[in-house]
This record gives C-alpha cells, sequence and structure tokens, in this order.
C-alpha cells in the first residue's frame, strides 16, 4: 500500500469530565471540525471517554471497560467511514473477565478496524496507579498499516522509551503517534512544572530525530481532582504537539485550552533525513546484545 506524499493530520486535545458520554461527543464533533479542515488522520488523548481514573484504586472504574469491538470502537468507525478518514482512538479494553488494557485503536476509512495496539509499559506512581488496572500488552511493537500509511502507534509512558520508538521505526513505522495523559502535580513550583514538561517534549521529539519519522504527540488539558482527596489532584499541561523528522515543532498547543492542531505533513522529508542522517545504518548491532539485559551488573 503507497502512502500518501502529503498527509494532513489532526490531533484534538480536550478536558474531560465524569459523563462519558459527553466526552466521547466532544471528541466526535472535534473530529468532525479536523475532518472539515482537511485532516485525513485524526488522533485524540489517551483514554478520552472518560476522567483518568488512575490517580485511585477503585474497582468499580472497571465498569467502564469495553471490549474492542464494542460501542466505542463501533461508533468511532461509523464516523471514520462517514468522513472517510483514519481515527486514532484510546480505550480501556476488556479484553475479558478480570483482564483489562489500556489499548489504542485504529479506525480505518472504510470504518473497519485496521488494528490496535496494547499499551506495553505501564507506569505505577503517586497519581498514577495505572498497574492495578492495565495488563501489560502482549501484541508488542508492531506498526498498524492504513491507508494513510503505517503507523506507529503507542501510548502515554511509553513515550519515554527510546526502544519502543526505536522497535516501531524498524518495522517501518512511518508516523510515531502517542496518545498521552500527562500532568502537574499542582503543588510543584513553576521551574519543576517547567522542567518536567519540557523534559516529555524533549524526549518525544528526540525520537523523531532518532527515528528521521514525524511524532504526534496528543495530551488532554485541565485540572481533574481527586476522588479520594488525598492529592490536590493532576493538572494535565496539553501542549499536545506535531513534530517533523528533525525534531522541528510543526504546530504545538498550549496549556490550558482545547484546541484541534491540523498540520500537513510531508512525507518525503523522512526520506531526505535518512539520507543525510543515517543512522539506522549505523547502528552496531553486534554490540548491542546487553540491552535485553535490565541493568549491566
Amino acid at each position: 500500500m503507497t502512502s500518501p506524499a502529503k498527509l494532513t493530520v489532526a490531533l484534538v486535545q480536550q478536558s474531560n469530565t465524569d459523563n462519558a458520554q459527553d466526552n466521547m461527543a466532544k471528541s466526535m464533533s472535534a473530529i468532525r471540525e479536523a475532518a472539515q479542515k482537511g485532516a485525513k488522520l485524526v488522533v485524540l488523548q489517551e483514554l478520552h471517554r472518560s476522567l483518568y481514573f488512575c490517580q485511585t484504586e477503585n474497582v468499580d472504574v472497571f465498569d467502564l471497560a469495553e471490549t474492542i469491538p464494542g460501542p466505542s470502537s463501533n461508533a468511532l468507525g461509523e464516523l471514520a467511514k462517514e468522513l472517510g478518514i483514519v481515527i486514532v482512538a484510546s480505550l480501556f479494553e476488556k479484553r475479558a473477565t478480570g483482564l483489562y488494557h489500556n489499548t489504542a485503536v485504529v479506525l480505518e476509512q472504510d470504518g473497519s478496524i485496521a488494528g490496535k495496539y496494547r499499551k506495553m509499559h505501564i507506569p505505577d506512581d503517586p497519581g498514577f496507579y495505572e498497574k492495578f488496572y492495565f495488563t501489560p500488552g502482549d501484541i508488542g511493537f508492531e506498526p498498524i498499516q492504513t491507508s494513510v500509511g503505517k503507523l506507529g502507534v503507542l501510548v502515554c509512558w511509553d513515550q519515554w522509551f527510546p526502544e519502543a520508538a526505536r522497535l516501531m521505526a524498524m518495522a517501518g513505522a512511518e508516523i510515531l503517534i502517542y496518545p498521552t495523559a500527562i500532568g502537574w502535580d499542582p503543588n510543584d513550583d513553576i521551574a519543576e512544572q517547567t522542567r518536567q514538561k519540557d523534559a516529555w517534549g524533549i524526549s518525544q521529539r528526540a525520537h523523531a530525530v532518532a527515528n528521521g519519522v514525524p511524532v504526534i504527540s496528543c495530551n488532554r488539558v485541565g485540572h481533574e481532582s481527586d476522588p479520594s482527596g488525598q492529592s490536590d489532584g493532576i493538572a494535565f499541561w496539553g501542549n499536545s504537539f506535531i513534530a517533523g523528522p528533525q525534531g522541528e515543532l510543526l504546530a504545538e498547543a498550549n496549556n490550558t485550552d482545547e484546541q484541534i492542531l491540523v498540520v500537513e505533513i510531508d512525507q518525503k522529508r523522512s526520506e531526505n533525513v535518512r539520507r543525510i542522517w543515517p543512522f539506522l545504518r549505523d547502528r552496531r548491532i553486534d554490540h548491542y546484545k546487553d540491552l535485553t539485559k535490565i541493568y549491566r551488573d
């Protein structure tokens, strides 16, 4: 399948409430707007149907999970078919009773499921208790072939791991995509908040550089309270962005507002960048065997 030389992509940065139906309606309305502006690929943020529920551990939250295919993927598939676009969505997947994943699903232009990716790296930090809810993915780092190109879809915490980006690129991914939900502890000072946000952007833009491919990173925005009251919640910092294959920012959202970013990316630039910076050519795989160890003791 030949990828288009020029591709208009979009991401949807939104705030959420505890009303899943309203959140979904907001996402779908934004997808329509992005398509009206010419987008052929639209990316939604991590767990866009709900609040970021991993601030606490609560078994009742498992009621939010759904199968894939299921109601949300079906609705998004119908929308993708109606608009003739590809959609990357992020869902709380119920695989079986007592078995759940944090899953990105890709809907093709004909409404079918092109593929899915189950989040591989699962964090467990104060306010981000994801190991309670999500089983680590078992599909691996496999790009998803679509009518708009081969998509290397990863999820949030994956964005800190260069190995994940590299493996996607080595399998032919033409774009790296990160649905994300990351924010600040409101009690952190401005200097610390700035360091965290900058590190987040630098890390992902470095994946673009190291692999010579564009990156789409879609974060949520707005403050979400801690249901337990044990903390001051999370201030999701937005700053969603689309970067080119040299890490250059093509578009960037702010840290306060719901926004839709729409940008045309030139896929030929990846070829040109890889010719002048041939990192894949010069990798010394004969000396990388220790990368499969946790640590070099």
